[in-house]
């Protein structure tokens, strides 16, 4: 449990940072988040958020979306994310949650003339999947919001009821995690994951126009990819059966980081376990977002003062 929170303009100690039940946000799911993760360097003491700024350049954007209007600077919702974290004192990785709502007292669906309010707090976080390596993964009977209803890419509270209603019925069907289609029938993402397959030494992803997340840790991924292991990424619709054919499948993101597919819908993805591409990719992002890599070292922000 964390031990502070920032609420209201200021860090408190968490117990404190409550909202009444009239707040529209709660009633009507207004309001729009960010998910950061922070890493622990053990060797050197440290705590590195990763990509700070550009989460917050998003979580800016998607704020608009709502018509959410706050006064706070990314280099404001920066500082205050590093005190928070100081006076955690956290040693170990760690999930950041920002979050702008509509803090209105008031009965009545809607987006205008409402008073809008900004909260950050952080707490330990480890495995999102607990089989990172190799989960069992079905396509779900739900479908993907658009962009039309509910903007995916807006990180809205209120849209993760898709995501829940995706999630449980993977969980309860015995599966780890699930794959949502969009509208069209092609796919879109995992229940609140990007996703790739890997195809003769080419990673496959589908574009922003399938109503994905805009993902953060999906552009680190390419990157990294590129960079450091000479593979092209292609960005483009995916049928449903390609997952069935595909050599490797993962998922990527804040929470779940890079986690293999090995099934997908009691279907072996290649060999059914971790592939050579995946594991690649796993062994770069992890060494990239603990400062192992000096290359990378832009991404991160230190918290402790060393």
């Amino acid at each position: 449990m964390p031990k502070f929170a920032f609420f209201q303009g200021q860090i408190l100690p968490f117990e404190q940072a409550k909202v009444s039940v009239m707040t529209h946000a709660l009633n009507y799911g207004t309001g729009c988040f960010e998910g950061i993760r922070a890493y622990w360097n053990a060797d050197e003491g440290q705590l590195y958020i990763l990509k700070m700024r550009e989460h917050y350049q998003r979580f800016m954007r998607n704020w608009h979306l709502l018509c959410i209007e706050l006064d706070y600077t990314i280099e404001e919702m920066e500082k205050w994310t590093v005190e928070l974290l100081r006076r955690e004192g956290y040693n170990q990785d760690t999930y950041i949650r920002p979050l702008a709502y509509k803090s209105s007292l008031v009965i009545g669906v809607r987006l205008h003339d409402l008073q809008d309010d900004l909260a950050i707090f952080a707490e330990p976080f480890g495995k999102y999947i607990e089989k990172e390596e190799g989960a069992s993964v079905c396509v779900s009977s739900w479908r993907r919001i658009s962009d039309t209803a509910i903007p995916p890419r807006g990180k809205i509270t209120g849209a993760y009821v898709n995501s829940a209603f995706v999630k449980t019925e993977a969980i309860l069907n015995g599966f780890d995690e699930a794959i949502v289609l969009n509208q069209d029938g092609h796919v879109s993402e995992g229940s609140a994951e990007n996703l790739f397959i890997v195809r003769e030494g080419v990673l496959i992803t589908p574009p922003v126009s399938a109503n994905i997340l805009e993902g953060i840790t999906r552009a680190v991924v390419i990157q990294l990819a590129r960079d450091e292991m000479g593979l092209k990424t292609i960005e483009r619709h995916i049928d449903r059966t390609e997952l069935y054919v595909a050599d490797e499948a993962f998922f990527c993101g804040t929470g779940v980081q890079v986690a293999a597919i090995a099934s997908v819908d009691h279907r072996p993805v290649g060999t059914g376990r971790l592939g050579p591409v995946v594991h690649q990719l796993r062994d770069l992002y992890f060494a990239a977002v603990r400062g192992e890599l000096p290359r990378y070292r832009c991404w991160l922000t230190p918290i402790y003062n060393k």
